[in-house]
């Protein structure tokens, strides 16, 4: 059997924007957050983790994003930002960070996992992340072929 080999080009990123956004598994108790990063210039998802609400899932998110060299981060005013990103790199606000609530709102709608209120949930972590992650990978990296 033949494979198909393809080749992955790693641009740099001038501008970033940050972001985290609530889910839960079995009771609104148990929270899971998407983390995630996007192109600030054309809005493609750069990388994404699935974790709880703590400093050690942005940091995993960091590793992620380390490949693309990103010179800026946008984000909102969540600690672990201000923690952990270089505050020469950073900028807090609002305003920067519109594409990346856009995308977010497109995923509350497309998921409904994802909703706020909602009686769609998942009952066991791995198959929450499984079925966030397929869909993102699915629509934001997969291309036909």
């Amino acid at each position: 059997m033949e494979r198909l080999l393809e080749s992955v080009m790693v641009v740099r990123v001038e501008e970033a924007e940050l972001d985290e956004m609530w889910s839960f598994v079995q009771s609104k108790k148990q929270q899971r957050w998407l983390w995630h990063a996007i192109d600030h210039r054309t809005g493609a998802v750069l990388a994404y983790v699935l974790a709880p609400h703590t400093d050690a899932a942005l940091t995993q998110l960091q590793q992620l994003l380390a490949p693309f060299s990103i010179g800026q981060f946008y984000t909102d005013s969540w600690g672990a930002y201000l923690r952990l990103l270089d505050p020469q790199q950073h900028t807090v606000g609002k305003t920067k960070t519109q594409k990346i609530e856009r995308k977010h709102l497109t995923l509350r709608t497309r998921i409904k996992r994802l909703a706020r209120k909602t009686i769609c949930f998942s009952k066991s972590t791995w198959l929450h992340d499984a079925v966030i992650g397929l869909f993102i990978n699915r629509y934001e990296f997969g291309r036909a072929v």
